[in-house]
């Protein structure tokens, strides 16, 4: 970081507009929690699409970007958390984040473990331990998530294996 800092001042000094758009750039890989998102250990899994993860000695909760698993007293909701936690728990993970904080603080984020070009968020899909919600997935992975949930489905995974699954966000309702 301080390589960049001085990089800067030198190329600001010699007055190259384009020195410093290339230090700039130099900078961004340098820090790379700006342009990649944010490293850390799963300290907790609260439940399948929820997870904490210890950032700069703090805890930090991180909600799954996209999904909504079934809730703990609804049918998979623990084999949901039990997935979550044998993919994540105790290990490290990149925390892409999509938004800061949702309305309860959670950071939102696609969450990727360490060495795995997979997320989380499509692990659990994939698996049918997770619906694509819909409601707030509007990124570019959305449409291909979809097309994973209609696999699961289609195959009988997961929670698609009984007849008529009640979402999550029903179940809440209730």
């Amino acid at each position: 970081m301080l390589l960049c800092v001085w990089l800067v001042r030198r190329m600001w000094s010699e007055g190259r507009m384009r020195r410093i758009v290339y230090a700039l750039l130099l900078c961004l890989l340098c820090v790379p929690s700006f342009a990649f998102g944010w490293t850390g250990k799963v300290v907790g899994v609260v439940d399948g699409d929820t997870i904490d993860v210890l950032r700069y000695g703090v805890s930090v909760r991180v909600r799954l970007y996209g999904i909504d698993c079934p809730e703990k007293h609804q049918d998979f909701g623990e084999r949901a958390k039990k997935y979550t936690a044998e993919q994540v728990f105790g290990g490290e993970v990149n925390v892409n984040t999509v938004a800061d904080t949702d309305r309860y603080g959670r950071v939102v984020g696609i969450v990727y473990p360490n060495g795995s070009s997979k997320s989380l968020n499509e692990m659990l899909i994939q698996e049918g331990l997770a619906w694509v919600f819909t409601r707030y997935c509007t990124s570019s992975e959305c449409s291909r998530w979809s097309g994973m949930e209609a696999m699961a489905r289609k195959f009988g995974l997961g929670l698609w294996s009984v007849k008529n699954p009640v979402p999550p966000w029903e179940f809440r309702r209730k």
